[in-house]
């Protein structure tokens, strides 16, 4: 059965439930920004072969229904986000040039795991319904998926628990961590004054080293900050641990350090637990 995921993360759930019953084609691949998209005409025509449509919602892909009316408007759309409570998104201050102009509800909901397997048990019914005949199998994938993912879970818990609770904070600047920072209490501060759109100039890496002194942050995670000898400062200046990459939208390509969403999680927490334990 063909079928189409949005973007690579919820591609990647949909493959485990999926198994061999189902073909999976990914509008955004891996390292993509599904925020920014622009469809392709060749889009409209996988969206009309397919027999299910999965999307994360949450206004996660707003290029969306535009492109399902110019396939014909036919197929049937899964939001996988489905019994999901949306948080709020934060107003203002993390601002990715416009790019997160989602309303009110904040999209990034996988980066709880439990609200994953809601998206796991949404995936099942869904292929469920739309194959009757794969109804074992996809009820057997989903389960052995579930269960590692409440193992990926208590990975995530027991990271946490060693970290001292005063530490528990790291300046990101990214805003796709809510849902994260509210199911396993890590707090994550924007950075004041610095636009994701733009290399961070030696001004912005100024008031960031205030805010941290200030704040007493312990650790520090910029994408947009790739000039090694500010990153140096930082460090210098103010004692406060340089983390890796954190990946937040996407998956990374086979061979990179996030093929999968599993392998994002173990990541992720990896890199804040390493940065943040003394």
């Amino acid at each position: 059965m063909n079928v189409v995921a949005s973007f690579s993360i919820l591609g990647d759930l949909v493959r485990n439930v999926g198994g061999e019953r189902v073909a999976v084609t990914t509008l955004v691949g891996p390292n993509g920004d599904a925020h920014v998209y622009t469809p392709t005409p060749a889009d409209a025509k996988t969206i009309t072969s397919a027999k299910l449509v999965f999307v994360n919602g949450f206004g996660f892909e707003g290029w969306l229904p535009r492109l399902v009316k110019s396939a014909g408007g036919k197929t049937d759309i899964v939001t996988a986000t489905q019994g999901i409570k949306p948080r709020e998104a934060e107003e203002g201050g993390h601002d990715h040039g416009g790019r997160h102009d989602h309303g009110h509800e904040d999209p990034h909901a996988w980066q709880s795991v439990a609200n994953a397997k809601i998206y796991v048990a949404n995936i099942r019914d869904a292929l469920t319904k739309a194959d009757p005949a794969g109804v074992d199998v996809y009820k057997a994938n989903a389960e052995n998926y579930l269960s590692e993912l409440t193992k990926v879970e208590g990975e995530v818990k027991a990271a946490v628990a060693g970290i001292p609770e005063a530490k528990r904070k790291v300046i990101s600047t990214h805003d796709a961590f809510g849902y994260f920072a509210a199911a396993y209490g890590i707090q994550f501060v924007a950075p004041q004054g610095v636009s994701t759109e733009s290399e961070a100039s030696a001004r912005d890496v100024a008031r960031i080293i205030t805010q941290i002194r200030q704040t007493k942050i312990p650790a520090v995670f910029l994408e947009n900050v790739s000039d090694p000898r500010l990153i140096r400062r930082i460090a210098a200046e103010t004692g406060a641990k340089i983390g890796g990459t954190l990946y937040s939208d996407s998956l990374t390509a086979e061979n990179g350090d996030a093929p999968t969403y599993i392998a994002m999680v173990r990541h992720n927490i990896k890199a804040l637990a390493g940065a943040l334990t003394p």
